[in-house]
Parts: C-alpha cells; sequence; structure tokens
C-alpha cells in the first residue's frame, strides 16, 4: 500500500507558501496495492497549535522510555524462545511460564492429539491470569480449534491480554476495531504498538524492511520470491560467505547485516553479525563500524556499553558515513556514552547528516523542533522535516506524522490516516518475527506450522499473511493441518475458512484476493472442483488453441467457493473493488457482466469500455479483448440471432465438455484404451511414412537411363 498526501491542494488564490509531497511507502508489501492521494488544502493547517500538547514523555522521542528494553521484553509473551532458542544454557524461567511455553510447542507439534493438550493447558493458564496464555486462547478460539468458532470469546481474551500488556493481542484488538471503524480505540491501540516498534528501530539509520515473503503469485507458488529466501542454503549466499571467508571485506560486511537482521531466509545470530562486523573492521570497512556503534548501544549479543559505541560512531563519521552522526547526536541528547547531555552538539550533528541528504538528520530535527529541545520550539518546521524524512520512507517519521494527525497538532485531526500510519509502524514491531518463522517452516516442507504462524498473523492484522495462509488452505488442503472444532478441518471448514481469509486481504487492497471473492459468488455452489472466471469458460476454448497466449487470465484457480451462494451483485462489488486497484481481469470480468447483465445493468457500451481498459492495463489481453469485442458486434448487430444464443450457450457447454473429457475420456480404464490407440495409429503413421520414404529411395535408384535428342541412349560418365 502506498499514500500520497500533498498538504496542500491548489487554491484560488495565492499559493500557500509551503508545499510537501509525501510519499508513505508501504510497509507490509501487499501484491497489487496501489498509491492512494490525500490532499490537504491550506484550511488543514493550523497556524495556532497549543502550547504543550502532551506530556513531554509522550511526545519526546529522546525522553527515558522503552528504547533500551530487549525484543523479549518488548513482545511479551513472544514465540521466540521456541522458534530463537538462545545460545549457550537457558536461563530458568517462572513455573507458569515454562508451562506456557510447553503449551505452545505442542501447538506447534502438528499432532492432534498434542494440540488438544496444548488448548487445555493454554486454557487453565489463561484462566489463571497468564497474559499470553490469554491471547493464544483468544486466537485459538478465532480459529475454532477443537472448540466451537467463538469471535465474541476470541475478543474477551484478547481484551483480557492487552489489559495484561500483550503486544500481539493489542494487534488483534486495534485490527478488529479498525475493521468495524472503531477509529478512535483502534487509533489509540495502534498508536502503542508504534511506539514500542520506533524503540525497536536503530538509532542511527533506518532499520532494513524485513519484507514479509508472499508465497504465491496469483494461483501459482512465488518461486523466485522462495528462491531468494533459503538462508543458508541459498547459493547466492554461499558465494557472498566464500568471498567473505577469502577476505573480501564487502562480503564479511553484507555477511554480518544477513545476521543481524535476520535477511534473506536467515537465523538472526548477532553473536555471528559481530565477528564478522569485527572481521570487516579489520581490513577496513567503515559501515561495520557504524553496525558495531549500533551492537553496543543496543547490547546484541554484548555488554550494552555505550562509550564504545560513540567510538565506533564517531571512527564512522570520519569516513563520511554521515548516518553515524545520527547516532552520535542521539547519544548526546541523552547523555549515554558522554559526561552529559549536550543539545547543541547533538544539533550540530543531526543537521550535518540532514546536510548531507541523510533522512534520519531530517527527522531528528523534526524531534527537536516539535519539542524544542535545544531550540525555540517551531511545530511547521517539524512538520516540514518530518515530511521530507518521510518522503524517502523514515518509518519514525510515518510515527511523528500520526502523531500529529492523530492529536490534531499543527494540522488538524485526520483520525483515518493517523490509523494507517500508526497500523504501518506498528507491523515493523518485534512481532512481525513471526514472518520469518512461518516462511522457515514453509520452506522446510513443514506446511502445518507455517499455516498456524501465518494465521496468528493473519489475526494482527497482516495482509500478506491473511494471503499466505489462505493460499495455503486452497494449496495444500489436508497438508495445511488445519484443525476444526472435532479434529482435522472439514472441506466445508477449510473453503470458508480460506474465503474468510481471502475477504480480509481483499479489504486491505489485495487485488488477486479481491478477483478469488469476486469469483466465488460469479459462481456460488456449482464452482465444482474449477475456478472458472468468464474469460476461462467463453473464451479458453478458443484461446487455448493458440498455445503462445501469454495472457495471465486463462488460469484455473484452487477451489475455495464450495458453499457459498451465487451473488451477482457482491461479485460484481469485489471485482469493482479489484479494478479501484487497476487489475485488467477485474476490469474484463466486468464488462462481461455489463454485456451479460450480470449483477449489473445490461449495457453494451460500458461493457465495450470496460474491454478496452482490460486491453489498456494490460497488452497480454489482447486475444481474448478482441474475441469479447467481436461477441459484443454479434450481439449488438445480430440480436437475439441464431449465432448469439450459442455464444449464450458456452458457458453451460464448456463445464459439460470439459466434465465429459474427465469423466469419460480420463477415466482410468478408458483413458488406457485411448492411450493405446493413439500409440497404435502413431506407430502405423511412422510406419507408412517410412514405407513411403523408401519408396521414393528405390524409385531414384532404378530409374532407367533417357535416350538424348538423338534417340542414342546416354554412356555412363
Amino acid at each position: 500500500m502506498g499514500i500520497v498526501c500533498d498538504p496542500y491542494k491548489t487554491m484560488a488564490g495565492p499559493k500557500p507558501k509551503l508545499l510537501f509531497l509525501i510519499v508513505i511507502l508501504s510497509l507490509s508489501a501487499s501484491v497489487g496495492a496501489r498509491p492512494f492521494v490525500l490532499i490537504l488544502s491550506q484550511e488543514d493547517y493550523k497556524d495556532d497549535p497549543p502550547a504543550d500538547p502532551d506530556s513531554p514523555a509522550e511526545w519526546d522521542e529522546f525522553a527515558h522510555g522503552d528504547a533500551h528494553k530487549s525484543e523479549e521484553d518488548l513482545d511479551p509473551g513472544s514465540w521466540r524462545p521456541i522458534f530463537e532458542p538462545p545460545a549457550g544454557d537457558p536461563q530458568p524461567l517462572p513455573e507458569s511460564d515454562a508451562a506456557y511455553y510447553s503449551a505452545v510447542h505442542k501447538l506447534m507439534s502438528g499432532e492432534p492429539a498434542l494440540i488438544q493438550d496444548a488448548g487445555e493447558e493454554i486454557a487453565g493458564l489463561a484462566v489463571s491470569g497468564h497474559p499470553a496464555a490469554q491471547s493464544v486462547l483468544g486466537f485459538l478460539w478465532e480459529m475454532g480449534l477443537f472448540r466451537e468458532r467463538s469471535k465474541g470469546k476470541a475478543f474477551l481474551y484478547h481484551h483480557f491480554a492487552a489489559e495484561g500488556g500483550n503486544m500481539q493481542s493489542k494487534m488483534a484488538l486495534a485490527y478488529s476495531y479498525t475493521r468495524q471503524d472503531m477509529l478512535e480505540k483502534g487509533v489509540k491501540l495502534y498508536g502503542e504498538l508504534a511506539e514500542v516498534a520506533v524503540n525497536s528501530f536503530l538509532i542511527s539509520k533506518e532499520s532494513p524492511v524485513i519484507e514479509a515473503v508472499r508465497l504465491h503469485n496469483g494461483a501459482e507458488e512465488n518461486k523466485e520470491a522462495l528462491g531468494k529466501s533459503k538462508g543458508e542454503e541459498d547459493e547466492d549466499f554461499q558465494i557472498l560467505e566464500y568471498q567473505a571467508q577469502k577476505g573480501n571485506a564487502a562480503a564479511m560486511y553484507k555477511v554480518g547485516l544477513f545476521y543481524y537482521f535476520g535477511l534473506r531466509g536467515l537465523r538472526r545470530d548477532h553473536s555471528k553479525a559481530l565477528w564478522w562486523f569485527l572481521k570487516a573492521v579489520e581490513k577496513g570497512e567503515p559501515r561495520s563500524m557504524e553496525l558495531l556503534g549500533e551492537i553496543y548501544a543496543r547490547g546484541a549479543g554484548v555488554e550494552r556499553n555505550y562509550t564504545k559505541a560513540l567510538e565506533w560512531l564517531t571512527l564512522a563519521s570520519r569516513h563520511h558515513l554521515y548516518s553515524a552522526y545520527n547516532g552520535m547526536g542521539y547519544l548526546y541528547v541523552k547523555g549515554y556514552g558522554v559526561d552529559q547531555k549536550n543539545y547543541t552538539k547533538a544539533k550540530e550533528y543531526f543537521e550535518k547528516a540532514a546536510d548531507n541528504d541523510e533522512v534520519g538528520g531530517h527527522y531528528n530535527l523534526g524531534v527537536m523542533y516539535l519539542k524544542g529541545i535545544g531550540v525555540k520550539r517551531d511545530v511547521k518546521l517539524a512538520c516540514k522535516f518530518f515530511v521530507l524524512a518521510a518522503n524517502h520512507g523514515q518509518p519514525k517519521a510515518f510515527y511523528q506524522l500520526a502523531k500529529i494527525f492523530h492529536t490534531g497538532l499543527g494540522f488538524k485531526k485526520n483520525i483515518p490516516l493517523a490509523t494507517a500510519l500508526y497500523k504501518l509502524v506498528a507491523e515493523r514491531g518485534p512481532w512481525s518475527s513471526l514472518s520469518r518463522w512461518a516462511l522457515e517452516s514453509y520452506l522446510k516442507g513443514d506446511i502445518g506450522k507455517a499455516f498456524m504462524l501465518y494465521s496468528r498473523m493473519a489475526e494482527m492484522g497482516y495482509e500478506v499473511a491473511q494471503s499466505n495462509a489462505a493460499w495455503i488452505l486452497d494449496k495444500y488442503g489436508e497438508r495445511s493441518m488445519c484443525m476444526g472444532e472435532s479434529g482435522f478441518c472439514t472441506d466445508a471448514e477449510r473453503h470458508q475458512r480460506a474465503h474468510s481469509l481471502w475477504w480480509q486481504a481483499s479489504e486491505q487492497g489485495n487485488e488477486h484476493a479481491a478477483l478469488l471473492i469476486g469469483d466465488a459468488y460469479y459462481y456460488g455452489r456449482v464452482c465444482g472442483l474449477t475456478m472458472r472466471n468468464a474469460v476461462n469458460s467463453i473464451y479458453w476454448p478458443l484461446c487455448s488453441l493458440l498455445p503462445t497466449t501469454p495472457f495471465h487470465f486463462l488460469v484455473f484457480f484452487p477451489p475455495f467457493c464450495q458453499g457459498t451462494a451465487r451473488d451477482y451483485e457482491r461479485a460484481a462489488e469485489a471485482y469493482m473493488h479489484a479494478k479501484s486497484q487497476s487489475n485488467a481481469q477485474a476490469m474484463f470480468n466486468l464488462g462481461y457482466m455489463h454485456e451479460h447483465g450480470q449483477g449489473l445493468p445490461f449495457d453494451l457500451h460500458l461493457a465495450k469500455r470496460y474491454y478496452d481498459e482490460a486491453l489498456d492495463h494490460d497488452p497480454a489481453a489482447k486475444l481474448p479483448v478482441t474475441l469479447a469485442l467481436s461477441s459484443l458486434w454479434v450481439r449488438k448487430n445480430y440480436a437475439d440471432s441464431f449465432v448469439v444464443q450459442v455464444i449464450d450457450s458456452l458457458p453451460e457447454l464448456y463445464p459439460k465438455l470439459e466434465a465429459w473429457v474427465e469423466n469419460v475420456l480420463l477415466e482410468e480404464g478408458n483413458a488406457t484404451i485411448l492411450t493405446l490407440f493413439v500409440c497404435l495409429l502413431t506407430v502405423l503413421y511412422l510406419r507408412e511414412r517410412q514405407r513411403r520414404q523408401a519408396a521414393v529411395a528405390a524409385g531414384e535408384v532404378a530409374q532407367p537411363n533417357h535416350p538424348n535428342e538423338l534417340g542414342v541412349p546416354a554412356a555412363p560418365i
């Protein structure tokens, strides 16, 4: 998803003095999402911001907060001890926590009996008031895992867990409130979560976005993205590691970076990252110096040491790594590793970073001017710095802008925008590690565990996880290890759950999900075992005669619409939603529905417009659109003719033909006979061809000499 925000739209009269263009990039990498534009006029800007809207602790990012807590503390009840167990001897846990992690371990086992036991154990811990267990129990009620599915009970347990400080339940509640347009409650929770997420970011430079990998590309597995997420088994990483072992400083830095952030499917390992960064520094790699400063400032894999952090950041800045000035300025603002706080020096460092186009410098200056830290408070100037930082994708700037729109400081309140911005930042919190663990499980072939983890994230509002979980259900069926009320999910439970997940993903801008929802309502209970939209059932037989047709509409989607009542109007709504994402297939389907008056008014002109739009957005649609336009021409000029009746009968005829092929020709015995018959014909054809070639060759050898013009046989040469 992307947002483009122009705070001052064109107005009559004098132009405003400031013109900001905010490009807010998606942090969730949703497929098919398009940017939308928000225009804010001069009227939305407040010239008289309040003198002190909030307490310093809330507004000052440099105030004492949670910035130095570990990720385990920031995300209590995290499943990290199970998926990323600490090196060495584990620290003893309180009895209730030990019982909780034992139950979660069983929940991930994939064994129905153990999963059922885990549910009972988690329920017992939840009753005793364990927040993390209450959060998981809410998830189990939402899933309907060995219990009757109940959104009410899921909400109740998530509420208890959130009151106890569980962040994942806060994410689930915030998403639930937002879906129900209860934005005042949703924005409050997302604001709290975004603050925690910001406190987990780096102090000197922007933390790299660890993209949630989409398992599928349309109906097919996303092999390209998955191939880049194999961790240490990835061939490219092995080459990089080999280069690092041979003394390549840049490769050493990259390997350390991959281990520090857990990139490209690698398991995060701060000890290995530290080792590689130190080796790179020995080779003169300056970028490693900055990361070493981060490591010592955070105590990641080492004992926290602000003095060493400042030393490393200072060394990095001498090599013209201007982002290091942000870390140095931060330490001076906080008074860490230095004699005392020095706002003047901090401002100088932030300005050096900003003057060299380092976005963190713009952000940090914005914070200083927003709160008046070492400078005269200037909200307008602070907003300008935040916009500049957000324009380059700085997530902390998104957070500050969200607070500005949330509280109405400088701009008038805009709760929907504040909620969207908070959500973008919150989804980068420590709990996003669930995505990495889910991907690891999928790549190892543990489909059930991957589905469980993606389902947990789906409940928290992650669009990519929603579509991944739905795709696993459709793609793998029983292998998904989907658990229902009394054990493994029935087909109906699995299809209903996939439908729900696709619907949630479509609400968040996933155009493929919107198409599937549209197909479900278009075909209803007659979907059978294959999904076909209009182009599949009408034009596929003709297009399939041309094997080089590149049109991606010609796809058979996995089933999930069994049990869905046919509803053309809701199908049209879903296609409209996908069309708003500039999806060519949705445009084509809308044209077909206008052509036949299904869920939309019968209108051949609108049908032609949608067909033309489909071709404009996807050149691969040329052949199907040409066929559709030919059908329109026939329908317009020969209405109620026999040809029109034939065209209208194709949707009913083709499924019957397909069923006949499947049930008669492809039936095991008939298929065998048919195969033998084809083989016999092939043999006879080849033998006949060989006989003719032999006859021709013999004729050339035995050809008699012809007499010359005098009637005398030609003499041999």
